[in-house]
């Protein structure tokens, strides 16, 4: 499928989760379905950013960081929100890119075959 669609992930979810530890990332990253369409755009996405970014799931797929960020002490990168960032994700291809108003940008390449997270936050 050369574009997917993003779906929009609740917000309090993200936040309920990172304060209870962040110890299952998966459900932060539930999509709450939306209607398909053939083009690329970007749509709302809350960004799980406690523990640094490294990895994201958008829909049912799973990718990683092209340049994974943290601050070298598993939090988020100095000028990002901790516990999420809120921005937009465009998906084309095995290809996901995070954007938010400040200018952040994170691309992220697709885990062919992944069914979970590389890691959990802990």
């Amino acid at each position: 499928m050369a574009t997917r669609c993003v779906y929009v992930i609740a917000a309090a979810a993200a936040v309920m989760s990172a304060l209870s530890g962040c110890s299952e990332r998966a459900a932060l990253n539930n999509a709450v379905p939306s209607t398909p369409t053939s083009t690329v755009s970007a749509v709302p996405f809350t960004l799980l950013t406690h523990c640094g970014i490294h990895e994201v799931r958008v829909e049912d797929t799973f990718y990683v960081a092209d340049q994974p960020l943290d601050d070298g002490n598993g939090n988020p990168p100095t000028g990002w929100g901790n516990p999420v960032q809120q921005g937009t994700m465009t998906v084309k291809g095995g290809t996901a890119v995070f954007r938010d108003d400040i200018g952040h940008t994170v691309a992220f390449h697709e885990r062919p075959g992944a069914t979970s997270f590389l890691r959990t936050c802990s």
